[in-house]
């Protein structure tokens, strides 16, 4: 099940999360000036109607809200790279209703922008950006740009040249015209129509209208003064809400109330007051100074091993976060085995385990070797030189050799030597959170569900185990839910808001799960039970995932049968067979993640989906997706499904280490069209240490 705006469970961590993100930096003082940084009425860094060339930091992540009558704007934008800026968009309507609402609701249309930089700037060049508004969805306010930018001294210039909405006082023809006369008119869904395509058809053609303006610096940091001159004459206004303008310049302000709450005002149109406000983070710089344990002081090695290997096994768990599966010794090696719980960094939990091994081992033990499990499957194995780390903790110079002598592979050779320690299996685990599931831009209006959700797991092995979650409603809106789009598909998400209005308290995953190696590449998942809110069944996942490869291919296949709405064990008439091929590519570029699904979705249709995302320095992902079926114009609006999303590390948001993270997807619509089976575990995740990753990097960060 997509997440956001299709119902979203588990969005109380990422809530909380994002909060302290945002909080956090509210404290740093003295507030920065931010000339040519603030977030436009539309979203996005622009002035105020108009957008500008510049960009956020990388990892930029906001928040805007704005009204200026007859619009409310809702804008969430991210910076994924230094020269691309994306986010999507909520226009609300004030004077026109949603024709498909059950009551008196304003109207609410759905955009996605994005910005590229083509050139930076330079001593003498402005910098230069192209880019799409709208180009999603209806289209009503869909324009394009090109746009410089130019800092002098505490003022920021820019001018650029707009099409669609922004160009529609129409200073010129069209200069592309002069290339191809399709230039010369616009199509598309001006008037409000289905829509939901990207009607490239229609980029940079129609009114030409040139933009720009200038900000200024105040000697007083917090506040920025703006001036701009829009391309829009709002009198071809869609849905034929035309208004008055007295002027074509706008005059602004911004006010920075602390390094992530903006206020703004302006004065639009020569007759119109604007109002907004910006919450803002840096997804790739969040970080939280942490409370854990400290290593263990390095001391003299005693004279026999320790005896207390129960004790040794818990400090690994309490202090290395490593979950013990045994530890052996073979010759001068001391092998522990077990899987990471606590630290993301598996160097950080090495580095605190070398320790706790030394002060317990005698000095015949030379090597301390970390074979990592995950779920009972071996993905990697690290070997440290005891005397180099030693040395290492006292030297700078010896950390450099030490680092250097450090080394990790996948053969794990067939186990052999004195079993010294071996721990039960890690037996049952509970979490109880509040849950925040919510749907916002449907006919129904703003809906929720605020419940607390109980999720365990119980360890019957190191490979196989049972995991459940209920879910209790503390305080709901549902009663609002009423409107039922037409589906020409068997109703495989659509129904959603019977499932969580029809019972206070439903099991919304109860299975069992077994993992598998198959060889030193080979990883195999089988799992059964009530899978999802919406299904219950059975199914399999073989995944090819050679050691620190850039690629992997991973194969699942599932008989499903869709759920009663009360969520408990009865079962509705529809059941099918889905499935897909997934291919990995982790690219050299920006840690970028490309993911493509070739299969069989829960309505019988079949397709691909596109999935690519990066992760920050933080840990923080953000990526997007869209999927494209065999549906035709059953899918519903827009023939095909897309979205964005980010998955969070707790860790960097609380002051105890963790390897947790939330989950948060936005989707403009809830289809049963390009519908996926929400698996709990997927092989790719759990076997995710089977890449190096940052593993250098974090051995450095952690020397003297």
């Amino acid at each position: 099940m997509k997440r956001s705006e299709s119902w979203s469970p588990r969005l109380a961590p990422l809530t909380f999360a994002i909060a302290a993100a945002i909080a956090a930096p509210a404290l740093a003082e003295p507030i920065q000036p931010r000339l040519g940084s603030g977030q436009g009425d539309f979203g996005g860094v622009g002035l105020m109607q108009t957008p500008t060339a510049r960009m956020a930091p990388l990892g930029g992540f906001a928040f805007s809200l704005s009204r200026t009558a007859p619009y409310r704007r809702y804008g969430v934008f991210f910076q994924p790279t230094e020269w691309l800026e994306a986010g999507f968009r909520y226009v609300e309507v004030e004077n026109r209703r949603y024709l498909a609402a059950t009551d008196d609701r304003n109207n609410l249309d759905k955009g996605i922008d994005f910005k590229v930089r083509l050139r930076e700037e330079d001593r003498y060049w402005p910098q230069i950006a192209v880019g799409a508004r709208d180009i999603g969805g209806t289209g009503l306010f869909s324009s394009e740009y090109l746009v410089a930018s130019k800092r002098w001294h505490s003022l920021d210039f820019s001018l650029g040249i707009g099409w669609g909405y922004l160009g529609n006082q129409e200073d010129f023809a069209n200069p592309l015209a002069q290339l191809d006369e399709r230039f010369e008119r616009r199509s598309g869904f001006s008037s409000g129509g289905a829509g939901g395509d990207f009607n490239l058809g229609s980029l940079f053609s129609g009114r030409s209208a040139l933009f720009g303006g200038i900000e200024y610096q105040t000697p007083w940091n917090p506040l920025v003064l703006q001036l701009e001159l829009e391309g829009n004459d709002y009198q071809h206004e869609p849905q034929r809400n035309d208004q008055e303008q007295d002027s074509r310049f706008n005059l602004g302000a911004r006010l920075r109330v602390s390094d992530s709450v903006e206020l703004k005002a302006g004065w639009q149109r020569g007759d119109t007051a604007m109002l907004g406000i910006t919450l803002a983070t840096n997804l790739a710089s969040v970080s939280q100074a942490k409370r854990d344990p400290l290593p263990v002081d390095l001391a003299p090695p005693p004279a026999e091993h320790t005896s207390d290997w129960a004790g040794l096994s818990r400090e690994l768990g309490n202090n290395a976060g490593i979950g013990v599966y045994r530890i052996r010794q073979n010759g001068s090696s001391v092998i522990v085995e077990g899987e990471p719980t606590r630290y993301r960094s598996l160097a950080e939990s090495e580095q605190r385990a070398a320790r706790l091994l030394h002060n317990s081992l005698d000095s015949e033990v030379e090597t301390f070797r970390f074979r990592w499990h995950e779920r009972g499957m071996a993905l990697r194995e690290s070997v440290h030189d005891r005397e180099a780390m030693v040395e290492a903790a006292s030297s700078s110079d010896e950390a450099v050799t030490y680092r250097h002598g450090l080394y990790s592979h996948a053969t794990l050779a067939a186990e052999r030597g004195e079993v010294l320690h071996e721990s039960p299996p890690r037996g049952f685990f509970y979490s109880l959170e509040p849950q925040l599931e919510q749907n916002f831009g449907g006919p129904d209006g703003y809906l929720y569900r605020l419940s607390a959700n109980l999720d365990s797991e119980y360890r019957l092995g190191a490979n196989h185990w049972v995991s459940g979650a209920l879910t209790y409603t503390l305080d709901d809106n549902l009663s609002k839910y009423r409107y039922l789009g037409p589906s020409e598909l068997p109703r495989v998400r659509t129904h959603i808001g019977d499932y969580l209005a029809e019972t206070d308290i439903g099991i919304s995953n109860l299975q069992y799960t077994r993992t598998a190696q198959l060889g030193n590449d080979w990883y195999a998942m089988g799992y059964g039970g009530l899978l999802e809110t919406m299904f219950a069944g059975a199914g399999a996942e073989l995944l090819y995932r050679p050691f620190n490869s850039d690629v992997a291919l991973g194969l699942d296949v599932n008989w499903v049968k869709q759920r009663d709405f009360d969520q408990r064990f009865e079962m509705r008439d529809y059941s099918t067979w889905t499935g897909h091929l997934t291919g990995y590519w982790q690219t050299d570029y920006e840690d970028v993640l490309a993911k493509a699904s070739v299969g069989r979705y829960l309505a019988g249709d079949l397709g691909v989906t596109f999935d690519v995302s990066r992760e920050f320095d933080s840990g923080i992902r953000l990526g997007g997706w869209a999927t494209f079926t065999t549906a035709g114009d059953a899918f519903g609006e827009g023939s095909f499904d897309k979205g964005i999303y980010l998955s969070l590390p707790l860790d960097a948001f609380f002051v105890h280490s963790t390897r947790q993270r939330a989950q948060l997807a936005w989707s403009p619509l809830t289809r049963d069209g390009g519908a996926r089976l929400a698996r709990r575990e997927r092989l790719y995740d759990l076997t995710v240490e089977r890449s190096m990753g940052r593993y250098w990097e974090e051995q450095a960060k952690l020397m003297p």
